[in-house]
C-alpha cells in the first residue's frame, strides 16, 4: 500500500519539522503582521500589493495584477472595485485594446500607499533582521530555487494502491 510519500522517504514523525510547514508558518506570520498593520490604513494585503504594483508599473490590467499579487482574476476584480470605490485607483469604463482595463493610482492612492508603505517595510525589515546578514543572499537564492522547482514541477498524483 502506498502512503503518499515520495519513494525512499519515510512519513514525517513531526510534520512541524517539514520545510513546507515552516514556510507556511512564516507566510502566515507575515500575512498576519501585514493584516494588522494595514488595517490602520484601511487596506487589505491584496489591496496594498496591488497599489505597490501599480506604483511601479502604471496601467497594468486585472490579469497582470492578479498574477503579480498571487490572487485569482475574480478576486482581483473585487480588489480593484474596492480600490476604485475608495478613490485610490482609476480605470476606464471601456478600452480600445480588447477587454483589459488599465488601472492607475490616483493622487489619494499615492498618498495612502506612501503612508502604508513604511509600516509594511518595517515588517519586512523585522523579518530580514532575523536572518544573519552573511546568510541572507543564500536564503533568498534558495527560496527562488524552491519556487522555480515547484512552478516547473508537473502535478503529481498519489496512487491509492
Amino acid at each position: 500500500m502506498h502512503d503518499g510519500t515520495p519513494s525512499g522517504q519515510a512519513p514525517a514523525a513531526d510534520v512541524t519539522e517539514r520545510l513546507g510547514y515552516r514556510l507556511k508558518r512564516t507566510a502566515a506570520a507575515l500575512r498576519g503582521a501585514m493584516d494588522r498593520a494595514l488595517r490602520e490604513y484601511g487596506m487589505t494585503v491584496p489591496q496594498y500589493a496591488c497599489l505597490e504594483l501599480l506604483d511601479q508599473r502604471p496601467g497594468l490590467s486585472n490579469a497582470e495584477l492578479a498574477r503579480g499579487t498571487f490572487v485569482t482574476r475574480q478576486s482581483m476584480n473585487v480588489v480593484l472595485r474596492g480600490l476604485q470605490d475608495a478613490g485610490l485607483i482609476t480605470r476606464p469604463a471601456t478600452t480600445d485594446r480588447g477587454r483589459a482595463l488599465p488601472a492607475h493610482l490616483t493622487d489619494e492612492g499615492h498618498r495612502r500607499l506612501a503612508a502604508a508603505r513604511s509600516a509594511v517595510y518595517a515588517i519586512d525589515q523585522r523579518m530580514t533582521d532575523a536572518v544573519p546578514e552573511r546568510r541572507l543572499a543564500e536564503l533568498l537564492a534558495d527560496l527562488d530555487h524552491m519556487a522555480a522547482a515547484l512552478e516547473g514541477m508537473p502535478a503529481r498524483t498519489v496512487s491509492a494502491t
